[in-house]
């Protein structure tokens, strides 16, 4: 299936570290290349109404041949410098395709698809150099974290225009509770207990999923998640590029929606919250200095959680497509856990950050709502 492999080409671009800016978000990238590909494949089948815009296609014009097209350029015009990998992609996958008129009109219209659409995102701000970033100082105020205490990432993402939403903001959620509350307190102190490095309350099954749900990007995770779906499933070339299209626009202005809550509350994350427990006026809080998380902490907000809000946008758009029951088998960085659907999945990548220490069931929740939100939204416009 080529639009499985084009999805492949833009996860092995991704990983080389200097493919692209670090301050420009992987998921846009991955919207670009399928929405490019939905638009193109409906240009040419008129199966359904376009995500942004449909072009002219003579009848004989081949789809394949348009979605190939769409996602040469799409990936040519964001990694210029990986042009001789892409090409040698677009000539395997055009070699397949009877070389006739079609073919070449086929082309034709993807590569014009692709030209718009990039030429459409080029000021979406994506590319703005982000403000410099002032430290929290009062109880609550994110600040960097240890060991190595990095530089915030992504703070002015929740400013890039979305794909689908109107703006970053739509489905902000509420302000988090104050941390001097009980309902904090409650969160923060589970946190303590099972994400701490050396926690004897957590399972090793749990120590295990911990790992597993920070062993590779989500974005990526849930691509391969759909990859072996459109696969195992024989999807057609219109169903597969309609599933990568919901998917990734979802994931994308998820991301947008997330990084426009996080650094409008810059909550701190669990390891300075506990670390510093005496400094916040909350009694049901007692400091440990020396704690440490399972897993080093993740360099931004933690209020929403990124693995709630991603993973949650996921699988509600993978369930409006295969349903609530599916059984998968999920590979990260040769390690495979199994899940009885979408939404198992979803449950455990967010619950594997409060065994990792990275956040608390509070910004789960707000994380899971907001996913929730984006997909059912880009659901009702893709």
């Amino acid at each position: 299936m080529s639009v499985v492999e084009w999805n492949r080409e833009l996860i092995t671009v991704l990983g080389d570290p200097k493919a692209q800016p670090p301050t420009v978000h992987p998921t846009r990238s991955f919207a670009l290349l399928q929405a490019a590909q939905y638009d193109a494949v409906v240009s040419v089948t008129r199966a359904g109404p376009p995500y942004l815009f449909s072009v002219p296609a003579p009848q004989d014009a081949r789809a394949d041949a348009a979605a190939d097209q769409a996602a040469h350029d799409v990936l040519v015009a964001l990694y210029p410098a990986k042009r001789a990998s892409v090409d040698r992609r677009l000539s395997s996958q055009l070699a397949t395709i009877p070389d006739d008129p079609g073919k070449q009109a086929g082309s034709r219209v993807g590569a014009e698809v692709a030209r718009r659409l990039i030429g459409l995102r080029s000021h979406d701000g994506s590319s703005a150099k982000p403000p410099p970033f002032s430290t929290g100082t009062v109880a609550g105020g994110y600040r960097p974290t240890p060991p190595d205490f990095p530089t915030p990432v992504f703070t002015n993402w929740g400013s890039v225009k979305p794909f689908v939403l109107t703006k970053g903001s739509q489905f902000r959620p509420a302000s988090p509770p104050a941390v001097s509350t009980a309902e904090y307190a409650t969160a923060l102190n589970e946190v303590k207990n099972l994400g701490n490095k050396t926690s004897t309350t957590r399972t090793p099954d749990q120590t295990a999923a911990g790992k597993f749900w920070a062993a590779a990007p989500l974005w990526n995770v849930w691509n391969q998640i759909a990859q072996d779906l459109v696969t195992s499933q024989h999807a057609d070339l219109e169903k597969a590029v309609k599933v990568f299209a919901r998917l990734d626009l979802s994931l994308a202005d998820t991301t947008i929606a997330m990084y426009d809550a996080k650094y409008t509350y810059r909550a701190w994350r669990p390891v300075t919250a506990i670390q510093l427990g005496g400094t916040h006026d909350n009694p049901r809080i007692n400091s440990d200095p020396d704690w440490t998380p399972l897993l080093p902490t993740a360099p931004d907000p933690s209020y929403p959680a990124a693995h709630a809000a991603l993973s949650q946008a996921a699988a509600t758009t993978l369930t409006g497509f295969y349903g609530a029951q599916h059984h998968l088998t999920v590979t990260s960085k040769g390690v495979t856990r199994t899940f009885t659907g979408f939404q198992h999945a979803a449950t455990e990548a967010w619950l594997s950050r409060i065994w990792s220490g990275q956040h608390t069931s509070i910004d789960n929740q707000a994380g899971q709502q907001l996913g929730t939100q984006v997909a059912d939204f880009v659901a009702q416009h893709v």
